[in-house]
């Protein structure tokens, strides 16, 4: 038999591994584990643990410097709200002193209208088209003085001097007198008046609002020119101008008349009332 058919039927070669593995058991089981295995088992428990050290380490390192970075961020963060702070308390301080001043101009503008339009003749008392006893004492004064002119004409005389023709005569002037008194036409008292109408707010539809107020119709109702006056926050009101007679259309009557359009207007003021 030649070498290489001897090794082609031998096998411990390919069975090497089982061989060794089995002598080591042999050896192990006669003197115990090798120093060797402990030694590499050691190793092995030493490199777990500085690998976990450097690992602890590492994270350590990270999150300081995040750390770091995180309060760098949060410091700047708020040095930019105290900044933006400051220019907010700014800007509300600016706006108010505009809405101050907004407000100081939105009163004179209320209060000159009514003052200019009132100072020519101080309002007179009125309620229900009737005029005060002022009025009526003044309305009255020129008969009075007629009749205090008549009254210096002695149609009378004494009753001795008393004949026929002093009593045709005065008969006859008495009865003139009565023809001239029932031709005079009669005094018509009016008055000129000027009204604000105030809307609810600025989207109230201001022409809708001036045609509504000049539906009203009455006898002795005359109505007159108007314009928008600004009031404050955009809201502007109507200021209309009527002459109205005494006798028949009173103040009380056109603010109620006004108010019944209570989808337009909020209220109605008398700015000035003159008399004619």
């Amino acid at each position: 038999m030649s070498t290489v058919d001897f090794l082609a039927q031998e096998k411990i070669w390919f069975d090497k591994p089982r061989y060794d593995e089995a002598e080591r058991r042999f050896y192990e089981h006669m003197n115990g584990p090798s120093q060797s295995v402990q030694d590499l088992g050691a190793n092995t428990i030493l490199q777990d643990i500085a690998r976990a050290r450097e690992n602890i380490q590492k994270s350590l390192a990270g999150s300081a410097s995040s750390g770091a970075g995180d309060q760098g961020e949060l410091v700047s963060r708020i040095k930019s709200l105290e900044l933006e702070n400051q220019s907010l308390h700014k800007v509300v301080e600016d706006l108010r002193l505009a809405l101050s001043k907004l407000e100081c101009r939105v009163a004179v503008l209320e209060k000159s209208p009514s003052a200019t339009n009132q100072a020519p003749a101080p309002a007179v008392p009125y309620t229900n088209g009737t005029p005060a006893p002022a009025q009526q004492q003044k309305i009255s004064a020129p008969v009075e003085e007629e009749e205090d002119g008549d009254d210096d004409i002695d149609l009378f005389g004494s009753d001795d001097e008393e004949d026929e023709e002093a009593q045709r005569i005065r008969e006859q002037r008495l009865k003139e007198y009565a023809e001239k008194k029932a031709k005079k036409p009669a005094l018509i008292a009016k008055s000129s008046i000027l009204l604000d109408v105030k809307p609810w707010d600025d989207e109230t539809d201001m022409v809708k609002l001036e045609e509504c107020v000049r539906s009203v119709q009455a006898e002795g109702l005359l109505w007159g020119t108007s314009k928008l006056v600004p009031v404050g926050y955009g809201i502007k009101k109507l200021q209309i101008a009527c002459v109205v007679e005494d006798d028949k259309v009173g103040t009380d009557m056109l603010e109620e008349e006004i108010t019944k359009f209570d989808d337009y207007v909020q209220s109605v003021d008398v700015a000035a009332f003159n008399k004619i």
